[in-house]
């Protein structure tokens, strides 16, 4: 929560850049456009105004308190987007929820990504460059990555030429997003590494994903130890077994493990167990790009 803070208050003195009448931004080409593009600013939710056209218009009212109540103890974790209209007025891309929710709980700024004219490609630079850096936490590597498939609809592929990391480690930075918003502020703060995330994010249910992070917390769990805690609550869900169990050389292939083989070939991989233990691994492809495609990732590998 600390690191949160402190990048707001950053995002303040940017804000007030933005509203000298003198030194108005409305294109990459203009002075001090680099300190905005890419960079997360505090902005009044006054001056900002939701789309029009946002085809969503209904909004869940228990999830919507959820998130406000969420927002009010760890502030707003994923910055919204807006595109710039006018000196000080701007218009929501995306975060609806997120604004909507601040406004509930009080707020009067709320952090923002700031879309300006011909930026796209500065953005992508700004973006790439980002990543880079050596003091990015997992977090803030894993939104740098979404922004580029949101803001300039890049595919994981495509991300990988760019920042030069495999496809599968930024599926896995981006899975680090699923995680409930309090463990998400774990990682961001260094109570937990991204190894425990990766291993909490296999439980959908959040309540549990929190009551595992407190015990990592607590109890200073290693990753290894996470693992096991994991492990046996998947277990756990298994229906118990009357009588003594046949004997037979098959096993369960569980999701997480297919998981694996999915994020990594960026396909939904049939794995399929036989009784005597034996099995099948079938990997889909949709053309012959795609089909090189997975070639080259099994040899990068060797």
């Amino acid at each position: 929560m600390t690191k949160a803070i402190k990048k707001q208050a950053l995002g303040r003195g940017l804000s007030a850049l933005l509203k000298d009448p003198e030194n108005d931004i409305v294109s990459v080409d203009d002075k001090n456009a680099d300190k905005v593009v890419g960079n997360i600013i505090e902005l009044e939710i006054s001056a900002i105004e939701i789309n029009p056209f946002q085809p969503r218009s209904n909004f869940n009212e228990e999830s919507l308190r959820e998130l406000a109540t969420s927002i009010k103890e760890l502030g707003v974790i994923q910055p919204i987007t807006v595109r710039k209209l006018d000196f000080n007025k701007y218009q929501l891309i995306s975060g609806e929820r997120r604004l909507r929710a601040s406004t509930l709980v009080g707020l009067t700024h709320v952090p923002a990504y700031i879309r300006i004219a011909n930026d796209n490609e500065s953005l992508v630079m700004a973006l790439v460059e980002n990543i880079q850096r050596h003091d990015l936490d997992p977090i803030e590597i894993a939104l740098s990555y979404q922004r580029l498939i949101d803001e300039i609809q890049l595919t994981q592929e495509q991300m990988s030429e760019r920042v030069g990391k495999k496809r599968s480690t930024i599926a896995n930075y981006l899975r680090l997003l699923k995680l409930d918003p309090i463990i998400q502020t774990g990682i961001r703060d260094g109570f937990i590494s991204m190894g425990h995330g990766r291993a909490i994010i296999n439980i959908e249910d959040l309540d549990i994903q929190t009551d595992i992070y407190q015990k990592i917390v607590s109890q200073n769990l290693s990753v290894r130890e996470t693992e096991t805690l994991v492990k046996n609550y998947h277990e756990s869900l298994k229906p118990k077994v009357d009588g003594k169990p046949k004997a037979d050389s098959s096993f369960v292939v569980r999701e997480t493990q297919k998981n694996t083989f999915n994020d990594y070939f960026g396909a939904k991989v049939d794995v399929k167990v036989a009784g005597n233990g034996k099995g099948k691994i079938t990997i889909p492809f949709n053309s012959e790009a795609d089909f090189n495609r997975i070639i080259k990732l099994i040899n990068d590998s060797e």
